[in-house]
């Protein structure tokens, strides 16, 4: 399977959704609190992780 941007930014943006709503509905912290405090942090992460991920994809297709 080939990914490509918006393909790959799909799926970071559904992981990080699914992991918001089971985390507004498993836990007893309210739902805004949520939406407040765990939504942004865990879209900062998944933007570092992907450009992190895509730049060592990038390296290792260039030295292979």
């Amino acid at each position: 399977m080939e990914f490509d941007l918006p393909r790959a930014a799909g799926i970071v943006v559904l992981i990080v959704a699914l992991g918001t709503a089971g985390v507004a509905v498993g836990t007893p912290m309210g739902f805004q609190t949520t939406l407040m405090m765990v939504l942004p942090s865990m879209l900062v992460f998944g933007a570092i992780a992907f450009v992190v991920g895509m730049k060592h994809g990038e390296f290792r297709a260039t030295r292979a």
